[in-house]
């Protein structure tokens, strides 16, 4: 009866679990995720989805949780985070999520400031990071967690199973029948359904509180440009405790019916993909950047045959790539080449990218380098820039047929844009955020008469495509007035094998720009091993002058893009990488650039006073496994 009052009543899916409530009665048996178990791939229909949120939604009331209570979840991409937060969000509730590789600290911040009573946890190292600050976190009732495995030793009260929760789930339907239902019915758009912490790029990460109404629009925007079905199959590689997985995956998923699939570990993304064939693909730049970059390094090392087919038939997708971003048709002879090139190269190459099915590819987050956007297209997959972000929701997208890499394309349908005299965009939607959990002065900051202030420096062309600069507070000026872009730099010299990182430095009193460069260890090691160059440590290999000699070539590649007076002048290597742990990036590995000008000023200064070097301390990890701390010379190197 209270199924039937819940169809009767529920015209329009308003929330998240209504939606899937609505799958449940629309696709019963067909199947809505598949996951990767021990090799195998295990399916889970629409009805099981739903019963695994209704029972795992009444089981945490039963211990009781109740409407406006905060849920957090940390994890790998594995359904039972959606399924708790579903669960939660049905019981009047808001989820917010951790990534899997944060520390107990950044744990504790999230849980603490949210104000958390349940935590869902992956396994047993999710678990031990709970169990050391539980003392610290005196609303913490549960810590629920979904793989057992390690935890059958541990007594604690305040653990359980997520299996034991869907059994007092299920036992509780029993005293009281319907609730459930009557929960998801009751649920409005306007309800806090998520809070998502941002990266923290400028301090102690913020709550964006996004209310269902503006998660489902945001996705509904996104599928005006991406049109997907419920035969089509999407993969979960996103962290889910990022905005951009709720935007670009799981919530399309739950709109169209497209199946969902996990896979099994995250070293074994590649592989899995590729036997899901995904009709569509969405990474991150530094996702496509590396795509690109292993493509290339492995062609180096391929046979004679392999290298010059690759080096053979690779200008004929430029080709066909650039005259598609011109609008122009190729002619007959270039048509028969390139399909000589798709069945020689190209089918093949997308096979083993995990893209033989994908009729379009997305990039988004930041900055893609250009040509990691021309290579995607020249092996004949329709790469499209997006621009989104936490607060203000799906921006813009490229549309098919309006190509332009050098663009984030045309606002979305709904949105409206405008610009600052200063250039800032604002943007007005039915996508954007709320506000800041517990923060109304920052609220208040970036929320204005209905228009969400991005922080983004964006240029607006004659065709109405949005071009995106980088952050306004990081837009660099020199002392000579000309401005350059750190973002647009920094992504062009990733594209190479050979740079892992890289930050741009300048100032309105400097006179030109200059760079510290990550090398990227592994690909800059076997380099210098083919050309019988000895080292011992990423110390040592990052100060030779061959090394220093190979990166430059990529600096001046990038250069040859610039305006003269925005190009890199001055550059150091790093005698180490970036790490995230020693809170130089974020945790969706973006600079935390105030911090790391004032972590490396004694580098800075020794670029722009005329140093030919400059000594650091420096962490040694030798092959034998032994850790040092040794004083090293890192050289200053000019163009």
């Amino acid at each position: 009866m209270a199924t039937q009052t819940t169809e009767r009543r529920i015209e329009v899916e308003e929330t998240i679990p209504q939606l899937v409530w609505r799958n449940c009665q629309k696709w019963q048996d067909k199947p809505a995720v598949c996951v990767k178990h021990r090799g195998i791939w295990k399916r889970y229909t629409w009805r099981e989805y739903y019963e695994k949120v209704k029972y795992f939604s009444l089981g945490l009331i039963s211990l009781g949780f109740q409407p406006g209570d905060v849920l957090c979840i940390i994890g790998d991409n594995e359904p039972e985070w959606f399924w708790a937060e579903f669960a939660a969000q049905a019981a009047g509730g808001i989820a917010t999520g951790m990534f899997v590789d944060s520390i107990p600290s950044e744990v504790k911040y999230i849980a603490s400031h949210s104000g958390a009573k349940f935590a869902v946890v992956n396994d047993q190292e999710q678990t031990d990071k709970f169990l050391e600050i539980k003392d610290e976190l005196p609303l913490l009732k549960k810590v629920i967690y979904w793989d057992p495995k390690g935890l059958k030793s541990y007594d604690h009260p305040i653990l359980m199973s997520f299996d034991e929760v869907l059994a007092l789930g299920r036992e509780y339907e029993k005293s009281h029948p319907g609730l459930f239902e009557e929960n998801v019915m009751k649920g409005k758009g306007e309800d806090k359904a998520f809070i998502y912490y941002t990266s923290g790029t400028t301090g102690l990460p913020k709550g964006a509180v996004l209310t269902h109404k503006a998660l489902i629009n945001t996705a509904r925007g996104f599928l005006s440009r991406f049109p997907l079905t419920e035969d089509d199959d999407l993969v979960s590689n996103f962290p889910p405790a990022w905005v951009g997985d709720s935007f670009f995956a799981t919530i399309p998923h739950l709109l169209t019916g497209a199946r969902l699939n996990f896979p099994e570990e995250p070293e074994t993304v590649a592989e899995d993909t590729r036997e899901v064939g995904p009709d569509f693909v969405i990474y991150g730049p530094r996702q496509w950047e590396s795509i690109v970059s292993s493509v290339q390094v492995k062609m180096a090392d391929a046979g004679p045959l392999k290298r010059f087919i690759y080096n053979l038939f690779m200008p004929v997708g430029y080709k066909i790539a650039d005259l598609n971003f011109k609008g122009e048709r190729p002619s007959i002879f270039w048509k028969a080449l390139h399909s000589v090139a798709n069945a020689v190269l190209f089918r093949p190459l997308k096979d083993k990218l995990g893209l033989s099915h994908a009729r379009f590819g997305v990039t988004g987050s930041s900055v893609l380098s250009l040509d990691s956007f021309r290579f995607i297209h020249a092996i004949g997959l329709e790469l499209r820039q997006s621009y989104a972000s936490t607060e203000a929701g799906f921006i813009s997208c490229h549309s098919k047929g309006e190509i332009d890499f050098q663009s984030v394309g045309r606002p979305a349908p709904g949105v409206e844009v405008r610009l600052t005299d200063d250039g800032e965009l604002w943007v007005r939607s039915d996508c954007i955020f709320s506000g800041y959990h517990q923060d109304p002065e920052k609220t208040a900051a970036v929320l204005t008469n209905g228009w969400c202030r991005t922080g983004d420096a964006v240029h607006i062309n004659e065709q109405g495509h949005l071009i995106f600069l980088d952050r306004l507070e990081h837009m660099g000026e020199l002392a000579s007035g000309v401005r350059y872009a750190p973002q647009y730099i920094e992504g062009r010299l990733r594209f190479s094998p050979y740079i892992k990182d890289a930050m741009v430095v300048g100032g309105r009193d400097k006179e030109y720009v200059c760079a510290i460069i990550n090398i990227d260890f592994a690909m800059v090691g076997k380099w210098a091993e083919h050309h019988g160059i000895p080292y011992t440590t990423f110390v040592d290999l990052s100060q030779k002058k061959e090394v220093a000699d190979l990166i430059q070539q990529d600096l001046l590649r990038v250069n040859s893009y610039l305006p003269e007076g925005a190009r890199v002048k001055k550059f150091v290597l790093l005698h180490k990488e970036f790490d995230p742990d020693e809170a130089e990036l974020t945790r969706t590995r973006k600079l935390r650039r105030e911090f790391m000008e004032q972590r490396y000023r004694e580098l800075i200064d020794a670029m722009y006073n005329g140093a030919d070097s400059v000594t650091v301390q420096a962490s040694v990890t030798y092959r034998d496994g032994r850790k040092g701390i040794v004083s090293t010379l890192v050289q200053v190197r000019s163009l």
